[in-house]
């Protein structure tokens, strides 16, 4: 989601009476590569450039396909060979060793077809969404946008086999390439199973919030902070947030709408505060609910609850994070930030925050391509 947010931002910015711009999109990776699939960048003539496909690797290259694109309207995927044994030598000392399908497309503001006008539609969703984009044949560029009650958002033309397909992300939940015959002729077709982005919900507005906020912030991620003290959320404090909010605790649950991406931190240092508003968010549907302090902190918590007839079960214990924080050795406030911000990562990407060499497989999950060709022709 930070790609997309990156780049409809930047595309805001540009005055195209003046420039002309192409967007790149990284549509399939064999191999390794330092950015996945979904990767897109928004390339301007004046060769400046937002977000990215590589780690610099293929960045020049994609320059001068996207001036090629600017200028002659037509998309293309351009294929890089990062293996060492390639001629190319592209990724070579920069950690690739793969091979990656980049799509190029113009962006004009006066096309229908313009992807931005798509991508507006996505940064602004707070439920799951699946996209499909063909990336060859005389179709390339062509996309199909759906939610997740399987209503089309966004559609260039009718397409069963593309929508059906859309359809299966919301159970899969992974993005995958898949060849297909569209108005009888085949087609490379990148799905891809999007996610709003994170939400973080901090509730207190002390000064070792202020780090978490903007760490959080700098992730793209959206970032709310609330307090009852309203000397606690003052603007200076917490310049990066997207929304400062003075509540008392007994309306937490009719003021705030928390959602599966909505992360909640509590690090008032105010234990009744804490414990009520725990007892309100509980009946969110939050999946991390993150406890700043020691165990034995939210120990009493517990047994407060049980007095008063409230049990936690498994899945409350499992989104429940008291101590907060991936173990680090974290002392510093900013040193926590880090220590939270992670776990919270980890949370919803589902791992588990160990050390990288110690993983048995790849870092990055592989994206799947579907090898069965669809011979009915829409």
């Amino acid at each position: 989601m930070k790609d997309f947010k990156a780049v409809v931002n930047a595309y805001r910015k540009i005055d195209f009476a003046q420039r002309k711009a192409a967007l790149a999109t990284v549509v399939r990776v064999h191999g390794s590569s330092y950015r996945s699939p979904g990767a897109r960048m928004l390339i301007t003539d004046d060769g400046r450039w937002t977000g990215s496909i590589s780690g610099g690797c293929l960045e020049g290259d994609a320059l001068r396909k996207a001036r090629q694109v600017m200028s002659d309207g037509n998309a293309l995927t351009v294929t890089y060979d990062t293996r060492e044994e390639s001629n190319q030598n592209l990724g070579i000392s920069l950690g690739c060793n793969g091979v990656i399908d980049v799509l190029f497309e113009r962006v004009d503001p006066a096309n229908k077809e313009n992807p931005m006008v798509l991508f507006e539609k996505i940064i602004n969703s707070v439920a799951p969404l699946a996209l499909a984009t063909v990336y060859t044949s005389e179709q390339i560029g062509k996309k199909w946008l759906i939610d997740q009650d399987q209503n089309e958002i966004y559609s260039q033309e009718a397409a069963p086999s593309v929508t059906a397909h859309l359809r299966s992300l919301f159970s899969s939940k992974k993005s995958e390439t898949s060849t297909l015959f569209i108005k009888g002729t085949e087609a490379e077709v990148f799905f891809e199973f999007i996610q709003p982005g994170i939400s973080v919900m901090i509730f207190g507005g002390g000064f070792d919030a202020r780090p978490v906020s903007q760490l959080a912030k700098s992730l793209g991620w959206n970032v709310h902070v609330t307090d009852e003290c309203v000397a606690h959320i003052a603007p200076a404090f917490f310049p990066e947030a997207d929304k400062l909010s003075l509540c008392h605790r007994d309306f937490i649950d009719r003021d705030f709408t928390i959602t599966p991406y909505t992360a909640c931190v509590l690090m008032s240092h105010n234990y009744e505060y804490d414990r009520d508003v725990l007892r309100k968010i509980l009946k969110s549907e939050t999946p991390y609910i993150g406890i700043l302090g020691p165990r034995k902190r939210f120990d009493k918590m517990r047994e407060e609850f049980l007095h008063e007839g409230i049990s936690l079960s498994d899945e409350d214990l499992q989104r429940i994070h008291s101590p907060i924080g991936l173990d680090i050795g974290a002392e510093a406030p900013d040193e926590i930030s880090v220590s939270i911000i992670a776990e919270i990562q980890s949370k919803f990407a589902h791992r588990k925050g160990g050390f990288l060499k110690d993983l048995p497989g790849p870092i990055h999950e592989r994206m799947r391509h579907s090898d069965e060709v669809l011979k009915k022709s829409y």
